[in-house]
């Protein structure tokens, strides 16, 4: 497996696009010293595995830019996408030496890496960066339980158009793509194949429900990838889900 290590300058951290939402986004300055001790960065081309389930795990980190899909192989060979990893989310387990699932680089990935066994002595006597795990593991939990009602309750239309919305909220919390009053621009980080693979559908079913969605106006394509939202609300309507989070009955 080819890996490109990027070389950055001492003032990355300062103008790196996830610092608000990281693993060191408590952090004071003394404690962003420490993990600039222990931090490297790593680059994947798009289509790469960054890990395989099983692997040895000698670092933890978070994705800085690009998109990443967790899968896990079963028996008989099949494959299932498990989940995502998007800008600022973590990387691997501290006390858990082995990967747990495959990741895949589905764009070019940038990660921002520390060494685990340094880390993990360091969440020992750093407690922002203890709390801010806890907080983003939470976060975690909450997303597979979003995606929980996704895969089992929500209709084809409703599983498009609530992963169109989730990446675009995505986008907009870490100041990516565009964001007006109402309306999102973005760009779409997975193939329709992928979408079907991880919204349990199939091709023809992705691309008939993304194709009624621009028909009616909820969304414009700008390419094969650009999304553009025209009214935030309306895209919402369509989840199935209500304003404050709960599924419309």
């Amino acid at each position: 497996m080819a890996v490109v290590d990027i070389q950055f300058t001492a003032h990355d951290c300062g103008g790196c696009p996830i610092k608000h939402r990281a693993v060191c986004a408590r952090c004071d300055d003394d404690e962003l010293s420490l993990l600039e001790e222990i931090k490297y960065y790593r680059s994947f081309e798009a289509g790469q595995t960054v890990l395989w389930s099983g692997d040895p795990m000698d670092f933890v980190g978070s994705v800085v830019t690009g998109v990443a899909t967790l899968s896990q192989t079963m028996e008989d060979g099949r494959t299932q996408m498990v989940g995502l990893l998007l800008p600022s989310d973590f990387v691997g387990r501290p006390g858990r030496g082995e990967a747990a699932y495959d990741v895949t680089a589905v764009t070019d990935l940038t990660m921002c890496c520390f060494r685990r066994k340094p880390f993990e002595k360091l969440m020992e006597r750093t407690p922002h960066i203890a709390q801010r795990l806890l907080q983003m593991t939470l976060d975690e939990l909450d997303a597979a339980r979003e995606w929980m009602l996704i895969l089992g309750r929500k209709t084809a239309r409703e599983k498009i158009a609530s992963l169109i919305f989730i990446l675009g909220r995505r986008d907009a919390s870490l100041g990516l793509g565009t964001t007006t009053v109402g309306q999102m621009t973005f760009d779409l980080p997975l193939t329709r194949e992928a979408m079907a693979d991880y919204l349990g559908l199939t091709l023809e079913t992705v691309s008939r429900q993304i194709s009624a969605l621009k028909k009616e106006g909820v969304i414009d394509l700008q390419g094969k990838r650009r999304v553009h939202v025209p009214d935030h609300e309306r895209l919402l309507a369509e989840t199935g889900d209500d304003a404050d989070g709960g599924m419309v009955a």
